[in-house]
């Protein structure tokens, strides 16, 4: 067989296994967050492109405040410069005022491992948000790391192939966001293919 069958076939198994549970409680929490007013801040390393278009999505299709620490690149290269990688996103939610009214989401592969140094900054971003009370949503491959560990909604794509982890999980993590973002639930205004008739 081809790669391209292969890695289809990789998708469809995927697909099939995806723990529909754990996205209905996204589902669930969002709605809450909404309801209460609190803010949604998106968190991804290699995910940071992700991040920023499920910033856009949340905001236009679903009525919440959204925002990355990435999209302000000023910002994140000068809080790496002065205070370091590991901090860089916690001492940006802290600036945020980061509180028990809002949710951290994260896009990542490993989901944070500081035992490996994998990801640190998003540990310690949602180590912080455990302490403030913010509740914890997550996208992750593999074992999901630190963020499956303390989410209180996590979707772990399940790995078929050890070598596509990555790109299967990247390729799920808009899946799911776009899942969200278009549940009748979440969605407050039109997508604009969708409101052409």
């Amino acid at each position: 067989m081809s790669y391209t069958t292969d890695y289809l076939s990789e998708a469809s198994q995927i697909l099939g296994n995806l723990d529909v549970e754990a996205i209905d409680r996204m589902i669930n929490l969002l709605v809450a967050l909404r309801e209460r007013g609190g803010r949604l801040f998106f968190l991804g390393v290699g995910g940071a492109g992700h991040a920023s278009h499920a910033v856009n999505d949340f905001r236009k299709i679903v009525g919440i405040e959204a925002y990355t620490p990435t999209d302000n690149v000023s910002e994140l290269t000068a809080r790496v410069n002065d205070d370091g990688w590991e901090s860089v996103f916690v001492n940006w939610l802290k600036g945020s005022r980061l509180n028990g009214n809002d949710m951290i989401f994260v896009f990542s592969v490993g989901g944070g491992d500081l035992e490996h140094n994998i990801s640190p900054n998003l540990v310690r971003a949602l180590q912080y948000a455990r302490e403030v009370g913010a509740s914890i949503c997550g996208v992750v491959g593999r074992d999901g790391g630190y963020t499956a560990q303390v989410a209180n909604a996590c979707a772990v794509i399940p790995p078929v192939n050890p070598e596509t982890i990555t790109p299967h999980t990247e390729s799920f993590q808009a899946l799911i966001w776009h899942l969200l973002v278009s549940h009748p639930a979440l969605q407050m205004s039109p997508m604009k293919w969708e409101s052409v008739s």
